[in-house]
This record gives C-alpha cells, sequence and structure tokens, in this order.
C-alpha cells in the first residue's frame, strides 16, 4: 500500500512539475522579450507583478484608463508598460503612429489573447480570424448590402416601428406609478438591450424574439443564450486559460456556460442558414444567384446571397461554417454595443440636464414620431449627441494588436526614450504588442481641446484642428476603428442609435435613480454600465412623459 502511495505521490509531483515548466516556458519569453525588444527602450513604470503587471486586481477600466493617461503624460506621448503575465506593451497616441498601426493590417493583428477572448464570447467570426481569411471573410460580408446606406435606409423602418413599441412599454409603466412626482423607475440599460436585440433579430435573421413583450420566467432559448454569453464574469483562471492553450480546456463554471451559450447560437444559426439557403436557391431558376434573385432582405439572406452570386469567384467564398461563424457576432457585437451606446448616452444626458432639454426641443420640434433615416441625419443636434456619446463614451475602450514582424512606426513628434534620446520613430519586433488607446486618444486633451473630459456636444460646431488627424472610419473618431479592422456595421448602429433616442427623449424626462458616483463601468469586450458593488449590467433611472405646458 505503501509502495502504492509513493508512486501515487510520484506521478502527482510529474504532473506538477511538468505544468510548471510548461507554464514557465509558455510565459518565459515575455520576460525575456521586455529586456531584449527594442521597446525597452521607451520610458515608462516598473515592471510590476507577474499576474497583473503594472495594474491593481481590483483596478476597474476607467481607473486603468486614467492610470494609462497619467503615464503619458509623465513619460511621453510613446510608453513601455507591462500588462498581466510580464507582457510588455506599446502605448503611444501618436496620431500618425496609430494611423501606421490601424493601416497595417498585415502586419499587426489581434493577439491570441484577444482573439481567444473575442472567441470565447463571440465565436470564430469576422472578429476573430486574421490574415488570408479574414480578407477572404470580410470582402464577402462588405459586399452585403445590409451594410449599404440603402439597406439602412429600409432597416431604419423597423429601428423606428420597434421604437414606439419601446416607447409605449414606457408610456404603460409610467401611468402605474405610485410616486407623487410622476416618475417611475425602470433599468434602462436591460429596456436597451432587449430592443437592440430585438431589431437585430428582425433585421440580422427575421426572427422573432419579442423580448420586450416576453416573459421573463419563460424566456425564449436564443435571448437566454445571448444574455449569458456577456454577463459571465471573467475569473483569474479565465485569464490564464485565455493564455495557457493547455487550460482552456478546464470546463471551469464559466467557460461551461460560454460553451453552452455558444452551442444554443449555432444549433438554432444553423438551421436559419439552411433554410435561408434553400430560398435563396429557390428563388433562381439555373441555380445561378443574381442581386435581384432574392426577396428576403434580413442580413443572413443577404449575405448568402452575396456569397454563392455568380460575381462571387468560388475561391472567395465562404463555407457554411464560416457563414455560422458570423452569427453570435452579428447577433451579439450587432445589439450589445448599440444599447451600451445608447445607456451611456442617456446617462450623460441625465448629468447634463441642460443638454437633455436642448435635444428634446428639437425632437419635439420635429412634425412627425416616424422619420427616415434622411430625417433622423437632417437633426443636426441629435447628430451631435450621439457623435459626443460616441467619443466620450465608446462602448469598446481599446485593443491591442501584436506585430507580426519587426516593423519600424513613424511618429508626428519626436520623443525622448529613456536614455534622453530624440527619436523620430518606434521600432517593434516580431510578437510585441501594441494597444489601440480607443478612449483614451477619443478623449485627448491634445486632441479635443481642455474640455475634452466633458460631455458637450455643440464641441461639433467647431473642432480643434488636430481632430483632422484623428484615425477612424466614422466622423475622426476611434470608436468604429480605422484600416481593414474598421467595424462593417457603423452605418447601421448609428441609424438605430438615432432613431431609438429620437423616439425615447422626445417623449420622456430622464434621470438617474443614483448618484452618478454610484454607476461604474465594468467591462467584458464592452463596457457596460453597474451598480458599484452590485453584479449585472444595469442603469437605473426614474423616467417621466414630457408634459405641454
Amino acid at each position: 500500500m505503501l509502495g502504492i502511495s509513493n508512486l501515487v505521490f510520484q506521478a502527482l509531483c510529474a504532473v506538477f512539475v511538468s505544468f510548471g515548466g510548461y507554464v514557465f516556458l509558455t510565459f518565459f519569453p515575455n520576460l525575456v522579450r521586455s529586456y531584449t525588444s527594442p521597446l525597452s527602450n521607451l520610458p515608462g513604470p516598473a515592471r510590476g507583478t507577474f499576474l497583473h503587471g503594472n495594474f491593481d486586481s481590483e483596478l476597474r477600466e476607467p481607473q486603468a484608463v486614467r492610470l494609462l493617461e497619467a503615464w503619458t503624460a509623465k513619460y511621453g506621448r510613446a510608453i513601455r508598460y507591462h500588462s498581466f503575465f510580464w507582457t510588455h506593451k506599446l502605448l503611444t497616441v501618436d496620431l500618425k503612429a496609430m494611423h501606421h498601426i490601424l493601416s497595417h493590417g498585415n502586419i499587426y493583428r489581434k493577439s491570441e489573447f484577444v482573439r481567444h477572448g473575442l472567441g470565447s464570447v463571440l465565436g470564430q467570426g469576422l472578429l476573430f480570424v486574421e490574415g488570408s481569411d479574414h480578407k477572404r471573410e470580410r470582402k464577402v460580408i462588405a459586399q452585403n448590402p445590409a451594410f449599404g446606406p440603402a439597406q439602412v435606409r429600409k432597416f431604419t423602418e423597423t429601428f423606428i416601428e420597434k421604437s414606439l413599441e419601446l416607447r409605449d412599454i414606457f408610456l404603460d409603466i409610467a401611468s402605474k406609478t405610485v410616486r407623487k412626482d410622476g416618475r417611475a423607475r425602470i433599468d434602462v440599460y436591460s429596456w436597451l438591450n432587449k430592443i437592440t436585440l430585438d431589431i437585430i433579430g428582425v433585421t440580422g435573421f427575421n426572427y422573432n424574439f419579442d423580448s420586450l413583450h416576453a416573459d421573463e420566467k419563460n424566456p425564449n432559448e436564443l435571448y437566454l443564450a445571448i444574455t449569458k454569453s456577456l454577463s459571465t464574469p471573467r475569473t483569474h483562471l479565465a485569464l490564464f486559460q485565455l493564455s495557457v492553450p493547455l487550460l482552456q480546456s478546464i470546463p471551469t463554471r464559466s467557460l461551461r456556460e460560454r460553451q453552452e451559450a455558444l452551442r444554443v447560437i449555432n444549433r438554432i444559426g444553423r438551421q436559419l442558414i439552411k433554410e435561408k439557403k434553400a430560398a435563396v436557391l429557390a428563388e433562381t431558376v439555373d441555380g445561378t444567384v443574381e442581386k435581384e434573385d432574392i426577396h428576403e432582405h434580413d442580413l443572413l439572406s443577404l449575405l448568402i446571397r452575396s456569397n454563392i452570386a455568380s460575381d462571387m469567384p468560388e475561391s472567395m467564398q465562404m463555407t457554411d461554417e464560416e457563414i455560422l461563424a458570423q452569427v453570435p457576432t452579428f447577433l451579439i457585437a450587432g445589439h450589445e454595443t448599440t444599447s451600451t451606446l445608447l445607456s451611456w448616452t442617456l446617462f450623460a444626458l441625465s448629468t447634463t440636464p441642460h443638454v437633455q432639454t436642448k435635444l428634446r426641443s428639437e425632437l419635439r420640434a420635429y412634425p412627425t414620431d416616424r422619420p427616415s433615416i434622411d430625417e433622423l441625419n437632417s437633426l443636426e443636434y441629435l447628430d451631435a449627441v450621439i457623435r459626443e456619446a460616441l467619443r466620450l463614451y465608446a462602448p469598446v475602450s481599446g485593443t491591442q494588436r501584436a506585430a507580426m514582424e519587426d516593423d519600424v512606426i513613424p511618429l508626428e513628434e519626436p520623443i525622448i526614450d529613456k536614455y534622453g534620446r530624440s527619436i523620430t520613430s518606434i521600432r517593434v519586433a516580431k510578437g510585441d504588442v501594441v494597444t489601440i488607446p480607443i478612449r483614451i486618444l477619443n478623449r485627448s486633451v491634445d486632441v479635443w481641446g481642455e474640455d475634452a473630459q466633458e460631455f458637450r456636444p455643440e464641441r461639433w460646431q467647431d473642432l480643434p484642428e488636430k481632430v483632422q488627424s484623428m484615425p477612424g472610419v466614422y466622423s475622426n473618431l476611434l470608436s468604429f476603428l480605422a484600416g481593414p479592422h474598421a467595424c462593417i456595421g457603423f452605418r447601421f448602429s448609428l441609424a438605430e442609435a438615432k432613431a431609438i433616442l429620437f423616439t425615447i427623449a422626445r417623449e420622456f424626462e430622464f434621470e438617474l435613480a443614483l448618484t452618478a458616483d454610484e454607476i461604474v463601468r465594468k467591462t467584458n469586450i464592452v463596457g457596460r454600465p453597474h451598480i458599484d458593488g452590485q453584479s449585472g449590467a444595469q442603469l437605473p433611472m426614474l423616467i417621466r412623459p414630457v408634459r405641454d405646458d
């Protein structure tokens, strides 16, 4: 018996030593790189701890952003800092450098850490793939008319219809309030999440979630899977799993929940693809698909048509599995980003009552509650409010890229390295990680002026000259990124946000149910509002129908 115990002990020791060696070999190169990479010549804070680098374990996203801003103020416009597991990173707020990084997608690709983080929630769609696969899939998806101005114009009718449904729900809730001031307390984030999910369901897949009217005790299976996918918290073990391939098969609770959510989404998505592909082919005479051969105009049907159209070379076509991989991306990213943006927009309007009043005056002066996209775009202050919310409260605060080869990044202005030398470019080595500081550049005093941290839509009437140098696919904002990885659905998101805000800000006054300091931002891909000290995204507000004096 003693001999067996010794054998078991020796076996466990061997496993422990082997695993320890594996982990050491996985992360030791990070330590070596921090000394040998040319980025080590840049100034920055001391190394910090192995697990968290220069960041405290309890640091929230806003505090982390402010810390990065403080470092650039202290050390200069390009710095080196350390993140998880001794990973050292480049952060630069030089606009010329950022243009170079974002426009060279073949050199700067998502790191494995970022890809696995996205993949565990969104699946292996367009946001996951890189290289030739990304180029091929993006070409097919970019040709999808659903992302063009004409189709967004058609979708706007659905945006407005759903917004009017939400308005009526709010009116019903307000009519039942027992408060003497006529206000009713609601969780704005929850309702915005529901309406944007309903919208992407109909416009994206001709699928009716009806989450605005659904029984919370018996939720739609797909609705439940999607809400779980982004609500599962990230633990320390989850961070290890993202970084160590060997650990990615450990069935932790969070991993099981995310995998089960993706299984449900993929199962239903596979059935939708089968039905819609059959419908597209049934509308043709000889099996050749042309632009006029499709009558359904949801995103998935149009993607299938675009993929198998006669003008799409077979070598560029996506497989059914690759199309399936886009389903969770479109469903989750397609509604969560807009609901998060609108939540923070209402937060901003509640903390600046004069802006809310000015916006409502413009919206109530408009003669119809069913505007077209052209009419929505003609409302200048509504447009400025959305732009300002995108600037100050970008749903995604930042991302990162890993260099696929050695490169030299040009700088707009010289910087001083840690040896006191003036340099006009930054050398990076293959494998170095570069941070894309979306929120920092969107709120930079150097770019936007001394009031950059304030919510002031009027700034869009007279922007500082330096704003014109900001990279971005939309309005000199980094919120939708730029270059080959820019957000492909930004027109859809903007039209949807304008339609919803037009409808509810026109009819209701919004006020925070708590103090602004009690609302914090927590990030799991997107930065959603939470009550400090509580789990689960939420934004409690008091609403009251507008009274005509």
